[in-house]
């Protein structure tokens, strides 16, 4: 079933007008900032604190912090039909596919669910079972982000008010936030290229630059992705183009869509999709990182001609690395990226050995 089937036509008008009325007062407060998980946290105060929202929003708040409104009891009546849709901010911490499946159908799969499970001690990476990340991405109702800043953050939430409550598209919106500090200012394109699932964020250059690879990094993993650049670049004369992905899965599904269409309409002039925009026009080595399992970066594969390496935190022998199960580290990310360079003919193989040496890896 649509969920938006669920809410008679006549409601419609008052979810848009609810929805607005959030959208114009988070635009006009003052900027979040921090962590993506303090953003949401503050737009979420804001909408509940000011009378103008207070009533035309629902902040749910499911894992124990200070609940100030006093009807989240109730918040499950606007599926009744009787009454209009409200823009729902979903505040959880669930640490399985099973859980998240669970808040998922409590919701209707409508709203935006925002999972702060990797900011508590879990012996999962992100705080969360490896499945969970698979059922985010081949959930068809689900568009899923893991954010690295909180204006990444953001710009999501606005998105996802826009989208799900003005246009009234069907699904939910899932953020996975953490709570590192990572500053980081979005330009309007910026911007815009973060909610297609990807957007540079700077070219690194070496002079006389020994290679040149493309490195990906989504969610807190971006801030190794970041150090590694600056290893590649301080030692080893590597130039790279770094990029913040917040949704894979969303550049994914872009290009699988636009593969699809292509296929069907050989006569037609082809589409294409941001994640080729950004990374077709290229063939140095692309290495994606990601704080979840490796094959949620591996999403990617299908869609590139470039050499892919894909790190997650399951990319490691539990045998030889006792890093195994946590976010690949940045001289782990410089060494690969020099192996990729390396396998190209771009580099001797005896940098990647020094390199390894160099940096204390088994």
């Amino acid at each position: 079933m649509n969920p938006s089937s669920l809410f008679p036509t006549r409601h419609k008008a008052l979810a848009q007008q609810a929805a607005q009325a959030c959208l114009d007062l988070l635009r006009s407060a003052r900027p979040p900032g921090g962590s993506p998980l303090n953003t949401v946290l503050e737009m979420a105060n804001t909408l509940e604190l000011d009378r103008r929202t207070a009533r035309q929003s629902f902040v749910v708040r499911s894992h124990g912090a200070p609940q100030r409104s006093t009807r989240i009891s109730a918040w499950p009546l606007w599926f009744s039909t009787d009454s209009a849709e409200k823009p729902l901010l979903y505040l959880h911490r669930c640490s399985s596919s099973a859980q998240l499946c669970a808040v998922s159908a409590e919701t209707a799969a409508r709203g935006i669910l925002c999972n702060d499970s990797e900011t508590q001690t879990s012996p999962w990476p992100k705080g969360a079972d490896p499945s969970l990340a698979l059922w985010l991405a081949h959930n068809p109702h689900c568009l899923p982000f893991d954010p690295a800043t909180g204006a990444e953050a953001e710009a999501i939430v606005l998105e996802a008010l826009q989208r799900l409550y003005i246009e009234g598209q069907p699904g939910f919106y899932y953020l996975a936030l953490h709570d590192h500090e990572l500053q980081l200012e979005l330009t309007p394109e910026q911007r815009q290229a973060a909610l297609q699932g990807m957007y540079k964020v700077t070219d690194t250059t070496a002079h006389p630059a020994a290679g040149r690879v493309r490195l990906l990094g989504a969610g807190r993993a971006f801030a190794q992705v970041r150090a590694a650049a600056d290893l590649l670049q301080r030692d080893w004369k590597v130039a790279s183009q770094l990029w913040s992905c917040p949704s894979y899965t969303r550049l994914a599904r872009e290009a699988a869509a636009a593969q699809h269409w292509n296929r069907l309409h050989p006569g037609q002039e082809r589409r294409g999709s941001h994640l080729q925009r950004c990374l077709a026009d290229d063939s140095a080595p692309v290495i994606a990182v990601t704080g979840y399992g490796q094959a949620v970066a591996e999403q990617l594969r299908p869609h590139l001609k470039a050499e892919l390496v894909a790190l997650g935190t399951d990319s490691f022998d539990a045998a030889r690395d006792p890093r195994r199960g946590r976010c690949p580290e940045a001289r782990w990310i410089a060494v690969l990226a020099l192996k990729s360079l390396a396998d190209a003919g771009q580099l001797p193989m005896q940098c990647v050995e020094q390199a390894m040496a160099t940096y204390g890896l088994p």
